[in-house]
């Protein structure tokens, strides 16, 4: 277990500094979560003395128990994406090519954490780290949420698995999720739905492919629906969502002298907060194709894919953008004041719609470029965590 921490006498920025290069460093590939866990668990407990500390699994809730009118639950999950060539992390000095050129642009002089999860979200985790050591008489009570998988199918979320299992754990009135903004407010959140589309043939030799039935150049109709989609736009609640289509995998055959007789197009569908899982199912494959997580193949009864095989495999709600709650305006006014940035719509899918759910306002709001997310030079300016720290200090204090 590596020991996160920073000397009493820092100044806030080398706080900040030293717990995100404590944290990155600290390998948290989903289902690898648990070293980091460990440490989180160890610096709450030996430097968070008004804080109530509780685990299950890799996550970690820990609150405070004030008796405030009102509670804020500030999150960050703690995995990240696969490595790709980006780890272990380090510090870019002014002037190092890796650094992106509009980050040098933006920040010269300034050291640029590059590496495998800077920007999702550690840098992110880090601020909320230090205000769990540094806020101890805060104007709301507060609970800090460290939750491990959130990069891979959400069954196996594991601030899903607390809300189901200690769901007193998680009790707010509102809710910051510090998924990569830019440090400006991103309200609501896309939701997503992800499926096979599947094609059947009939197996022959490749050699005598009349005998046979090619699934896979049926393939082609369904690539040629997804070509012609065009993304909408959809205005909800004063804000803007782009809506997405997608084929992100293939697969079919059984061999390089046989006729397939399967092929299946994974097709992920980010639709907009104006539609539940349910309407967003039924513009893919009708309303009453009975396609459900676990239930096996059916057959499209309407929609875009009509008639063909659906499986599903993935799916999670979009969430509306909250931004009408009294905290999400006085937050909005003071992140305007500090970035100049008006509140944007969230794309990507996050766990705002999972506090949605449960009746709790919520919106993104974290350090890093969301742009940056996922790419092989993840990088994040230094002074974004103390922009970040100061904007929510001065929420929260």
């Amino acid at each position: 277990m590596s020991e996160l921490g920073f000397d009493p006498s820092a100044t806030r920025p080398e706080a900040l500094a030293a717990l995100l290069e404590q944290i990155m460093a600290v390998y948290s590939v989903s289902d690898d979560e648990t070293s980091l866990a460990d440490s989180i668990e160890d610096f709450l407990r030996r430097e968070c003395p008004h804080l109530t500390v509780r685990r299950h699994g890799d996550t970690l809730v820990a609150s405070t128990a004030l008796g405030r009118d009102h509670r804020v639950i500030l999150a960050g999950h703690i995995d990240t994406v696969p490595v790709i060539d980006n780890f272990p992390p380090r510090w870019l000095e002014p002037g190092d090519p890796l650094i992106r050129p509009e980050i040098a642009r933006d920040h010269p002089d300034e050291r640029v954490m590059w590496g495998r999860g800077a920007t999702d979200m550690k840098a992110s985790d880090a601020v909320m780290l230090y205000l769990a050591a540094a806020l101890a008489e805060p104007a709301y009570d507060l609970t800090y949420v460290f939750y491990d998988h959130e990069e891979v199918a959400a069954e196996q979320n594991g601030l899903r698995k607390v809300v189901e299992t200690h769901p007193d754990w998680i009790q707010g009135d509102f809710a910051i999720i510090g998924e990569p903004t830019g440090c400006g407010i991103e309200g609501g959140c896309n939701g997503t739905i992800r499926f096979d589309v599947i094609t059947h043939g009939v197996a022959a030799h490749s050699a005598r492919a009349w005998m046979g039935e090619n699934a896979i150049h049926k393939a082609a109709d369904i690539l040629n629906r997804l070509n012609a989609y065009k993304p909408a736009d959809v205005p909800v609640d004063g804000l803007v969502y782009r809506e997405g289509l997608n084929a992100t995998l293939i697969s079919g055959g059984k061999g390089t002298n046989v006729i397939p007789d399967e092929c299946r197009v994974h097709v992920n569908y980010r639709f907009a907060p104006d539609k539940s899982v349910a309407q967003a199912k039924a513009l893919m494959m009708g309303a009453d194709a009975g396609a459900e997580l676990g239930n096996g193949e059916h057959v499209a009864t309407g929609g875009m894919f009509e008639g063909y095989g659906i499986e599903m495999k993935d799916e999670s709600p979009s969430a509306r953008p909250g931004m009408d709650a009294p905290f999400a305006v006085s937050l909005a006014r003071l992140v305007k004041e500090r970035t100049g940035r008006d509140p944007l719509a969230k794309l990507g899918w996050t766990d705002v719609a999972r506090f949605s759910q449960l009746g709790v306002p919520a919106v993104n709001l974290g350090a890093g470029d969301p742009l940056l997310a996922h790419k092989h030079d993840e990088q994040v300016p230094e002074s974004d965590l103390g922009l970040l720290a100061g904007i929510l200090e001065d929420a929260l204090g």
